[in-house]
């Protein structure tokens, strides 16, 4: 329940006189005390948290989408249909159709680091939520046992005489409680279950970019494995052309200039093939460490573009749905949540807060007669505290209402940028798909090429150096299209991550 100032003010004003009005009689103190918890109990300072509105959205892009993408005659070239009704698997990287892909995420999933650490600090959200929690909404008990030896004499009381040495035996249980009467306590732990839900939605989206980072790296592996022998080919044949030329070179059929520049072409290729292969061994440890492997492993699997599948509908959630299923936009407004409650907290601090506590136990100056008769002792108190002049908490308490207006803003930002990066995916794979058209038609005009000109080297109306030509002409156009159909696999990726991937409340 939420009270406003003046409520609460009012109350605080009639308390005093309602409490001595009961414990005029007796026989309705109990009661009155029981009454006067069960009205606070509910009571809590500052407004309830609401759940920010969806965003006003109605898509993601100025102009409408196509229904589908561009196809090409290649593998991996098949249209994708946007499917705004298509459901999210939970395991949604195994629409790629990689056995070892499924396999190695699987694993991830289970031995990552980053996921241990995420699921660690998770637990300790949840045990400091437990441990505030048992701190405050029960009754604190606790119990003594003493014992000492004591001696005195009558000069304090102004006597005089021997003093007296003797021993003092006590057990004791004491028992308090604070009533939360402005709902401190309660708006403090309503923050710290909003950090519990912070955690969990950090969890998710840990687990979310953990699978696609690994699909990811395993389909650059892929594209940087596919270049790395189009390159090879291509230094290779640049190597035999270099090789006839110096021959011819040596016969006076060639300049040294034509020499020269084969040179310079094969040293580029192979600069080219060492980078390559550079970054196909960064790739692996990539891999390796996403799993939680060392990079050392020798048992890591190596993944080939042909072993992908393309996605045939992509799912499309609207930006109102996506607010409530992106782990990070979950997550902002979870830290919105703590901070809504966090203002609470600081404002219940200029309200009185009341305290109740009762001892009892025994006291004797033998162990034997501790449990006696006559060694009973007893207490019961109140207390009420209330803020008479300290400037700083109404400063605390606008410091948590510019910490809720940040977080406010943040939240917004969170959505901005998640609707930015969705419109971004939208887009490239639209251009994705254009791209390899592009590089399809061109792959097959170089493959032509190359076997009009092997049919004629075969038929002796060729040289072989144009044969060797028209193979770099077609390994080259090989190495665009390897990138094409990478770049369109690691954006369909990228757009499960955009949606939020398939996890649910």
């Amino acid at each position: 329940m939420m009270i406003d100032d003046n409520t609460m003010r009012s109350a605080v004003v009639r308390l005093p006189e309602a409490l001595s009005d009961g414990l005029r009689e007796p026989g309705l103190r109990r009661f009155g005390l029981a009454v006067a918890a069960a009205l606070l109990a509910g009571c809590a300072v500052g407004p309830d948290f609401k759940a920010p509105p969806a965003p006003a959205a109605s898509g993601y892009l100025a102009s409408p989408l196509p229904e589908r993408t561009a196809s090409a005659p290649v593998a991996l070239g098949d249209a994708q249909r946007f499917a705004p009704a298509a459901p999210i698997h939970a395991q949604w990287w195994r629409e790629f159709g990689s056995v070892k892909l499924d396999a190695l995420i699987d694993e991830a999933l289970k031995a990552s680091p980053t996921l241990e650490a995420a699921q660690a600090t998770l637990r300790q959200a949840r045990e400091t939520f437990d441990a505030r929690a048992g701190a405050t909404q029960y009754p604190q008990a606790s119990g003594r046992l003493g014992a000492q030896r004591q001696r005195t004499n009558g000069a304090a009381l102004g006597q005089s005489g021997a003093g007296r040495t003797f021993e003092l035996y006590n057990a004791s249980v004491a028992v308090s409680y604070d009533l939360d009467l402005a709902g401190g306590n309660r708006r403090a732990l309503e923050a710290l279950a909003a950090q519990v839900d912070h955690q969990r939605f950090q969890l998710e989206a840990a687990r979310l970019a953990l699978a696609g980072n690994l699909a990811t790296a395993a389909i650059t592996q892929a594209q940087l494995a596919a270049q790395f022998a189009a390159s090879e080919a291509i230094a290779d044949a640049q190597q035999e052309q270099v090789e006839i030329t110096r021959q011819r070179l040596s016969l006076g059929a060639a300049a040294r200039d034509e020499l020269l520049a084969l040179q310079t072409q094969l040293g580029q290729s192979r600069a080219a093939s060492s980078d390559l292969h550079k970054r196909l061994d960064q790739a692996g440890h990539l891999l390796a460490v996403l799993a939680g492997r060392s990079p050392d492993r020798a048992d890591l699997p190596r993944f080939a573009l042909a072993e992908f599948g393309l996605p045939r509908d992509l799912p499309l959630r609207l930006p109102a749905e996506l607010a409530r299923r992106r782990p990070d936009i979950r997550a902002s407004e979870a830290l919105l949540h703590a901070a809504d409650a966090q203002h609470g907290a600081a404002l219940a601090k200029l309200y009185p807060q009341i305290t109740l506590s009762a001892t009892t136990g025994a006291q004797a100056l033998t162990a034997a007669g501790l449990f006696g008769g006559g060694s009973l002792v007893w207490g019961l108190a109140g207390q009420i505290a209330q803020p008479l002049f300290n400037p700083g908490l109404p400063a605390e308490a606008r410091a948590a209402e510019a910490g809720f207006d940040a977080a406010a803003a943040n939240y917004r930002q969170t959505v901005l940028q998640a609707l930015r990066n969705v419109a971004d995916v939208l887009r490239a794979l639209g251009h994705d798909a254009a791209t390899l058209a592009a590089q399809a038609a061109a792959d097959a005009s170089a493959s032509e090429a190359l076997a009009t000109v092997g049919t004629r080297h075969a038929l002796g109306a060729a040289s072989y150096l144009q044969w060797l030509t028209a193979q770099q002409q077609a390994q080259q156009a090989r190495l665009g299209l390897f990138a094409a159909q990478a770049q369109r696999l690691a954006d369909t990726v990228a757009l499960y991550q955009a949606m939020g991937g398939g996890w649910a409340d």
